[in-house]
């Protein structure tokens, strides 16, 4: 995209995530400034013998920066202990996209998420005023994997946030028209300081194709 964003890939040598290993990720955001950081490919989180394993985002930015958070998949094996936190901290004019797709289990192995526990926990902040928190609690084999109130039989859930101000009626619209596919079930909302996208269904690829095409109906507007 040229000079005036910053593309960078965030690359973790060993690969995956084992029980006992902590990852912390500090960006901080100059005035004006826009990046876009990715991942080479999915985050795997191995079986940990009850040992978590955490991974800590930290973002800071500054006034009219903008920073997108657009990994590729996560992935949860079964008996993993993962808890990943995210923070997100905005000067008053500044933007966050941040997506977040996570797979419970390895389903080409046909493996469930049968025991183990994920945690996420993700805060953003304007001006040192929360305006978003969000708090989940997954055990492997709990019955609200397979409940209808809850995972209901799905695999894959995923989460897509805006931090840019009120949504424009015709962004919302344009975003409810987008559709997931296989059936899967998808949803957008917005709230005076958050859009927000949802997907819950059994395809990492799905999700993201999904997200895909609401960020090229949102990024003209929070970009």
């Amino acid at each position: 995209e040229g000079a005036q964003i910053c593309h960078a890939v965030i690359v973790h040598p060993p690969g995956g995530i084992a029980g006992g290993d902590s990852l912390s990720l500090k960006t901080a955001m100059e005035a004006d400034a826009h990046a876009l950081l990715t991942t080479p490919g999915a985050g795997k989180w191995y079986k940990a013998d009850d040992m978590t394993a955490s991974q800590s985002l930290a973002f800071t930015l500054a006034e009219n920066a903008v920073l997108e958070w657009l990994p590729q998949a996560t992935i949860i094996f079964d008996a993993a202990q993962a808890l990943l936190a995210t923070r997100v901290e905005l000067a008053p004019s500044a933007h966050y996209a941040g997506w977040e797709i996570i797979c419970l289990g390895r389903q080409a192995a046909g493996e469930k998420f049968s025991a183990g526990r994920l945690r996420l926990r993700t805060q953003i902040f304007r001006a040192g005023h929360p305006i978003w928190g969000e708090f989940a609690d997954l055990r492997g084999g709990d019955a609200l994997l397979t409940s209808p109130v809850g995972m209901n039989n799905c695999t894959v859930c995923a989460t897509f946030l805006i931090a840019a101000g009120d949504t424009p009626a015709g962004v919302l619209e344009a975003g409810r028209a987008v559709t997931a596919q296989a059936n899967a079930a998808c949803g957008v909302s917005a709230l005076p300081e958050i859009f927000t996208a949802r997907y819950l269904g059994r395809s990492a690829h799905h999700a993201r194709y999904y997200f895909e095409a609401l960020w090229a109906i949102l990024r003209p507007w929070y970009a």
